[in-house]
C-alpha cells in the first residue's frame, strides 16, 4: 500500500509505504532513485501485520524503487503507481509524486 501526503506547502510529499509482514521473516528495505539504490540506507519496520516507512520526497517527480527483502531478493509494490522495465530483465515500481 502507497499513501500520499504533502506538507502544507507542498515542498514536500510523505509517502507511506506498506507491506505484509508475511512478505519477510527479518527485515526489508526499500531502494530507488531517492536513495542511489541504497539496501543499507531505509529500512522498513515491523508494526504488528506489516513492514512500514515513509520517505519525503520531492514533488512533480516520478522515483523508482524495490523492496530487498531478508537480503536476498527484490519485490515490487503491489500498489505502484506503474511499472518500468530495467537492465535486470525485470521491471521496477515507479511512485509518481503530482504537484
Amino acid at each position: 500500500m502507497i499513501s500520499k501526503e504533502f506538507t502544507p506547502k507542498r515542498t514536500v510529499c510523505k509517502v507511506r509505504l506498506t507491506i505484509p509482514a508475511e512478505w519477510a521473516e527479518k527485515e526489508v528495505a526499500v531502494a530507488g532513485d531517492f536513495n542511489d539504490w541504497d539496501t543499507a540506507s531505509e529500512k522498513l519496520e515491523k508494526k504488528k501485520d506489516a513492514w512500514t516507512t515513509t520517505l519525503r520526497l520531492k514533488p512533480e517527480n516520478e522515483y523508482k524503487f524495490k523492496y530487498f527483502i531478508d537480503g536476498e531478493r527484490w519485490e515490487n509494490d503491489d500498489a505502484a503507481d506503474k511499472y518500468v522495465a530495467n537492465e535486470f530483465g525485470t521491471e521496477d515500481s515507479v511512485v509518481t509524486i503530482g504537484k
